[in-house]
C-alpha cells in the first residue's frame, strides 16, 4: 500500500538514471573537465521540466521549517528577556540561538542542492531529501564557519582574495555530503580543482544571479528559475567531480 503522506517523488526519472562518463575528484584536481555556460544551464532547463514543483515543495517545507525555528526561538530570547536584563547574558544566549539556526540550516540547504546533483544524472528526487543530511550538521558547520572566516580575512586584505576564495570554495559543502570528505578536505579539493577553471565558474555564478534577478521581478518566474539553477549547480558539480553510485540510489 503506498503512502499518502509521502513527499512527491519525481517518477519521470526513475527508470532512466543517468551513468554517462562525467567527473571525478582526481580528474578535478588535475583540471581535466571542460564545461560552457551554455551547455551548463541548457541542460538544465530541459531536466526543469517534471521536477519543478518537486524542488518548490522543497523550498516551501524549508521556508516553513526555517519560520518555526525562528518564531520558537524568538519565544527562548523573550522569556530569558523576561528573566534578566543583563545584556551581556542576553547578548550570549543569542549569538548561541544564533549558532543553533546555522547547524539546523545548513543540512536542509545542502538537501535542496543535492536534489540539484541527483536531477543532473536523473536520479529520483523528492522534497524530503532536505531533511535526508542532518547527520553531516557539524562537518558543515564547521566548514561555514572556516570558509567565512578565510572569506571574510581575504576581503580585508585586499578583496581580490576573498572573491577568489568565495568561488573557490563554492562545491566544499556537497563535498562533504557526497563525498564524505571532512570539512578542510573538502575545502582544499573544492579550491583546488576550481582554480583550473576559476573564471569559468565565476562567469557561471554571475549569469545564474543575474537570471535570479530578473525572474525577481516576475515573482512568478522563479518558479522554474530557481529549480533550474539548482540542478544547473548540480550538473557543473557532476561534471567536475562526479556522482558517487551511493548517490544515485539512496
Amino acid at each position: 500500500m503506498s503512502n499518502v503522506y509521502q513527499t512527491p517523488e519525481s517518477n519521470l526519472v526513475n527508470e532512466n538514471v543517468s551513468t554517462g562518463d562525467y567527473g571525478s575528484v582526481e580528474k578535478a584536481l588535475r583540471g581535466e573537465y571542460q564545461f560552457t555556460i551554455g551547455s551548463i544551464l541548457s541542460e538544465a532547463w530541459a531536466k526543469t521540466g517534471g521536477s519543478k514543483w518537486i524542488f518548490m515543495l522543497g523550498f516551501i517545507l524549508y521556508f516553513l521549517t526555517f519560520v518555526g525555528i525562528i518564531i520558537a526561538l524568538g519565544i527562548v530570547i523573550a522569556g530569558l528577556t523576561a528573566v534578566t536584563q543583563e545584556p551581556a547574558i542576553v547578548g550570549f544566549f543569542q549569538f548561541v540561538i544564533q549558532l543553533g539556526i546555522n547547524l539546523i540550516v545548513m543540512p536542509m540547504v545542502m538537501g535542496i542542492f543535492m536534489m540539484g546533483v541527483r536531477r543532473s544524472v536523473d536520479a529520483p528526487i523528492s522534497s524530503g531529501m532536505i531533511f535526508n543530511y542532518f547527520s553531516k550538521m557539524l562537518p558543515l558547520f564547521v566548514a561555514v564557519i572556516l570558509i567565512n572566516v578565510l572569506v571574510i580575512f581575504g576581503f580585508i586584505l585586499l578583496v581580490i582574495p576573498g572573491i577568489y576564495l568565495m568561488i573557490s570554495y563554492g562545491f566544499a559543502m556537497p563535498l562533504i555530503v557526497e563525498k564524505g570528505m571532512r570539512p578542510w578536505q573538502a575545502m582544499e579539493t573544492s579550491r583546488k580543482a576550481i582554480t583550473h577553471r576559476w573564471f569559468s565558474v565565476f562567469f557561471l555564478f554571475i549569469v545564474m544571479f543575474v537570471i535570479v534577478m530578473i525572474a525577481m521581478f516576475t515573482v512568478i518566474g522563479l518558479i522554474w528559475v530557481l529549480p533550474m539553477l539548482m540542478i544547473a549547480y548540480g550538473i557543473l558539480y557532476r561534471n567536475v567531480f562526479g556522482v558517487e553510485a551511493t548517490t544515485i540510489i539512496e
